[in-house]
């Protein structure tokens, strides 16, 4: 192997790394969906009522989603690169169709094990497919223009906030789903719901800025500069959200709120708008994002080791923690001397409001069902690096 592809592999196993990382994390806020006493009728970012702990393990894994959008449209880039231009496009066009309707039937039964499908939840694989869909229309133009274009979606769709809502019903909807919607629940029928959690547009632009700084990693740009420019970037990005939220005038539908308790203070200076992503949030989670991939492009231990494993296949990772969660779930569901008549609940099966244990016990399953994915998403790996099926590209 010559010294350009030595050079290349590090810096996608740098991705692969902080990828794996937060695909780990992530698994913790699920965990605690499902398993943690206060889930299901509490704020665990409400400064007035939480506690630190769990103020931290909610918002930690807030540099989850964008983080792992941004590596999807630097990684949209690098796949680019092994495509004609009219091979790029049509994949990232089918590939964003398909992760729709995994989301819709394969991801929605995971989190609900609801066959009859009562409740649809659209999350961040669905703004993932329309971003991928919105990137395929654009990636014919220069990777500059759709940085370009990134920028203004980020940077400007907080301006709805400041904007009267649209009288028009059918407007007020399209609003909701391509800017401003924090968990929009739409009716298909008397018993069917279909919630949408992660509005379209202010992820796409984060998906467009990963693609712009795609050439970063080209083989032939210096590695020196790329680590100088993710350093740059990273640190004007920090600088950037606490600027505005210090301002507490644009950037976030939530500003800062003012008490006479610094712990109080200090959670409510991080406690930004993940639904929609704000300018603030998306600052807050990206910047360190862009200095952890500076920073670890060299790095290789026994954690980046693991945690590039789980970056490798994180689809395959992302469908199966759901499954092997929400089976769990039911075994403790029996297990604590709950009834058949509780099963029925909204918007997950077998998870009554009341339901849950402390904090302990949620890192405990957490780190339970991180290490026994590890195994099977190893395997994925290797395999994949083994065959050569038209359909691993997908998944």
């Amino acid at each position: 192997m010559d010294a350009d592809n030595v050079s290349l592999s590090k810096r996608i196993l740098s991705i692969d790394i902080l990828r794996g990382f937060v695909m780990i994390v992530m698994a913790l806020d699920h965990t605690r969906d499902f398993f943690h006493i206060g889930a299901m009728t509490a704020d665990p970012l409400n400064p007035e009522t939480t506690t630190g702990m769990l103020f931290f393990t909610r918002w930690i894994t807030h540099f989850c989603a964008p983080t792992f959008v941004f590596l999807s449209g630097l990684s949209a880039y690098l796949s680019a690169q092994h495509k004609t231009a009219t091979q790029a496009p049509k994949f990232l066009l089918k590939r964003g169709l398909w992760l729709i309707l995994v989301e819709i039937i394969v991801i929605t039964l995971g989190l609900t094990f609801n066959p009859l499908y009562n409740f649809i939840i659209l999350q961040v694989i669905w703004a993932i497919g329309w971003s991928m869909v919105f990137l395929a229309l654009v990636t014919r133009i220069s990777p500059k223009s759709v940085l370009v274009i990134g920028l203004i979606l980020v940077f400007g769709h907080n301006l709805f906030d400041l904007l009267p809502k649209p009288a028009d019903q059918t407007a007020g909807l399209i609003l909701k789903v391509f800017f401003t919607a924090s968990g929009t629940v739409i009716p298909l029928s008397s018993n069917h719901l279909v919630g949408i959690f992660y509005t379209i547009l202010p992820w796409t632009g984060i998906m467009f800025l990963g693609y712009g700084i795609g050439a970063w990693y080209k083989k032939e740009y210096a590695s020196e500069l790329r680590k100088r420019n993710l350093m740059v970037a990273g640190l004007l990005t920090i600088l950037l959200f606490i600027t505005l939220r210090l301002i507490n005038i644009y950037g976030d539908p939530a500003p800062h709120k003012k008490y006479h308790d610094f712990f109080k203070n200090l959670l409510s200076f991080f406690n930004v708008s993940k639904y929609p992503p704000s300018l603030q949030y998306t600052a807050m989670t990206l910047g360190p994002a862009m200095l952890f991939l500076a920073l670890g492009e060299k790095t290789v231990n026994w954690f980046t080791k693991i945690t590039a494993v789980y970056g490798a296949v994180p689809f395959f990772y992302y469908v199966i923690h759901f499954y092997l969660l929400h089976i769990l779930l039911v075994m403790t569901f029996f297990a604590t001397g709950h009834s058949e008549k509780e099963i029925v609940q909204v918007p997950f099966l077998f998870r009554p409001a009341a339901f849950g244990f402390g904090l302990p016990a949620v890192y405990l399953i957490w780190i339970c069902v991180v290490a026994a994915l590890y195994l099977p998403c190893r395997w994925f790996k290797r395999y994949k690096q083994t065959h050569r099926q038209w359909w691993l590209s997908y998944i």
